[in-house]
């Protein structure tokens, strides 16, 4: 079984480029994507604001993180909203990647229109006619293959009457949600985790298919209290997986994001279960959460490989008002800010060379405020980002370079997203 239409992927490719898309070049206005990679432009025909992905550390993300799944028995579904593009999907599919999990229903639709097979929904499907659409791609593709999440009895009663009501052919699969305190969704109470798995096996158009839930909502970085409440809450998961009777032969336990996934495989590796790592944010990493708070940063990873930001954001100086203060004209509409602000990292100009000492203090929706760098109007600062999650979703189609430390980038690939 394939993991996604080829076919589909490749008709990127035939897209038009024009104003459209952010900081493409009028030079290739209306000519294609697949014409545009092949005359690989410099960076430097780009306009700024500017956010590049580099093609160099998304192959060696692909690959490490693909090995390390390997080796511990586990499966990965990594969380497709962090890119919503199916080219990049395709290369994790491609690398042996279980499915791709989502989160709600429209990105389900953008994923069902590139063909993929097994998607995972990150929650509780209850809005009906969400539902109804499901219903139709289940019965009418076989070899779909569909598991979500509910964490009470009237959610499991909402989707059983959704689902009854668009006379399904086929039942949905659900798993059982674990939540903790203070977290997220999900059952905080053990009992009452199970009087949900009773109600979905209850249910004629549902199938109690395993449990699920998300560490990363109790623990947001490395220190011991954290990683000791990631550890209870997964033994939690792990004892209850026991304690169920599933309607299938090959339950489902999933939980990890991009921070604690090295804990899922000590504590979840060994159940009798398929268990299904749900990873997003490795494939783009960054500059900033994700690099102090990743497993292979702390020393998980085989030979002391590390994951490699394959994001940046490229502002211009267009103000230097003030004696160690200049504006960039790049803000919140262009670069994440939510998860620690911009990094500057090099400037590209009549002062190149690292930036020693400088910060970004600030974002407005079009500026950065960007003190204690030696720059001029004009210059080019390369800007190391943080949370690849709320980069990528401000931006419709991004341009792929060589490499983003090179003296002179050259764009090599386009990728399109579908936020």
């Amino acid at each position: 079984m394939t993991g996604i239409d080829a076919k589909a992927v490749d008709a990127l490719d035939g897209e038009p480029l024009d104003w459209r898309f952010k900081a493409i070049p009028a030079s290739v206005h209306g000519t294609t994507v697949a014409r545009a990679r092949e005359e690989r432009l410099p960076l430097d025909d780009f306009g700024t604001p500017l956010l590049t992905l580099d093609a160099g550390a998304l192959e060696h993300n692909v690959r490490l993180m693909a090995d390390w799944v390997s080796a511990t028995g586990m499966h990965l579904a990594p969380h497709g909203k962090t890119t919503m593009a199916p080219a990049l999907w395709r290369r994790q599919l491609d690398a042996g990647a279980w499915g791709i999990t989502l989160a709600t229903f429209p990105q389900l639709r953008v994923a069902r229109a590139f063909g993929v097979r097994r998607l995972l929904l990150a929650g509780a499907p209850l809005d009906p006619a969400g539902l109804a659409w499901l219903a139709g791609e289940l019965d009418g593709d076989p070899e779909f293959a569909f598991v979500c999440w509910a964490d009470s009895v009237r959610s499991v009663e909402l989707m059983d009457e959704a689902l009854r009501a668009a006379r399904a052919q086929r039942r949905v699969d659900v798993c059982v949600e674990l939540g903790g305190p203070n977290g997220r969704t999900g059952v905080r109470d053990d009992g009452d985790a199970r009087a949900v798995a009773d109600a979905i096996r209850a249910a004629p158009s549902l199938r109690l298919a395993g449990i699920g839930g998300y560490e990363g909502a109790l623990a947001h970085d490395a220190s011991e209290e954290s990683t000791e409440a990631v550890d209870a809450y997964l033994r939690r998961l792990a004892n209850l997986h026991g304690r169920l009777e599933y309607e299938t032969a090959d339950p489902v336990v999933t939980a990890g994001g991009s921070a604690f996934f090295d804990q899922v495989a000590e504590v979840l590796g060994g159940l009798d279960a398929q268990v299904v790592l749900r990873s997003g944010a490795y494939l783009v990493h960054d500059d900033g959460f994700y690099q102090d708070i990743t497993p292979f940063g702390r020393g998980a990873g085989a030979g002391g490989e590390r994951f490699r930001p394959a994001m940046h954001g490229w502002g211009r100086v267009v103000s230097a008002p003030e004696p160690a203060l200049a504006l960039l004209d790049v803000g919140r509409r262009d670069v994440p800010f939510d998860s620690g602000l911009p990094r500057p990292q090099f400037v590209r100009g009549k002062g190149a060379g690292p930036v020693e000492g400088a910060r970004i203090t600030a974002l407005n929706d079009q500026h950065a405020f960007l003190r204690g760098a030696s720059v001029e109007p004009g210059d080019i600062v390369r800007l190391g980002l943080s949370h690849p999650c709320t980069a990528l979703d401000k931006w419709t189609m991004i341009p792929v370079v060589d490499d983003a430390a090179a003296d002179a980038p050259v764009v090599t690939d386009y990728v399109r997203t579908f936020f």
